[in-house]
């Protein structure tokens, strides 16, 4: 769980201070009905990224796309999203960056974890 917080940390600092949601120091101003798909869905989205194989953004999305959207109330059976397709889903709008910092703080740990052993 350790780890986790440790993504959770790095994508609050990087993505969310930067989000039209927050108050520009990671703290989001969503609140009653509206919550974001990222607090909703991190561990899911923190395992969809790291599941990943390749370095193609398609991919990353099209594992969004199953482990996260699926089970996401807005959309629908047939994978349409109309919060997506308005770009009001601050996970779709900023899943790029997400997936950098992801990425980045896996190798930083990666190398940690090599490191310790030496």
């Amino acid at each position: 769980m350790e780890e986790l917080e440790r993504y959770w940390e790095a994508v609050k600092y990087r993505v969310c201070a930067k989000c039209v949601d927050s108050d520009g120091h990671g703290t989001c101003r969503l609140g009653g009905e509206e919550a974001c798909g990222l607090t909703l869905y991190f561990p899911k989205i923190v395992e969809a990224i790291l599941s990943v194989q390749t370095q193609k953004l398609e991919a990353y999305v099209e594992a969004l796309r199953s482990n996260v959207c699926a089970s996401c109330k807005h959309q629908t059976s047939d994978g349409t999203c109309m919060i997506r397709q308005h770009v009001d889903c601050g996970l779709d709008r900023y899943f790029p960056m997400i997936v950098e910092v992801v990425e980045e703080l896996k190798l930083e740990l990666e190398s940690a974890n090599e490191g310790f052993g030496d």
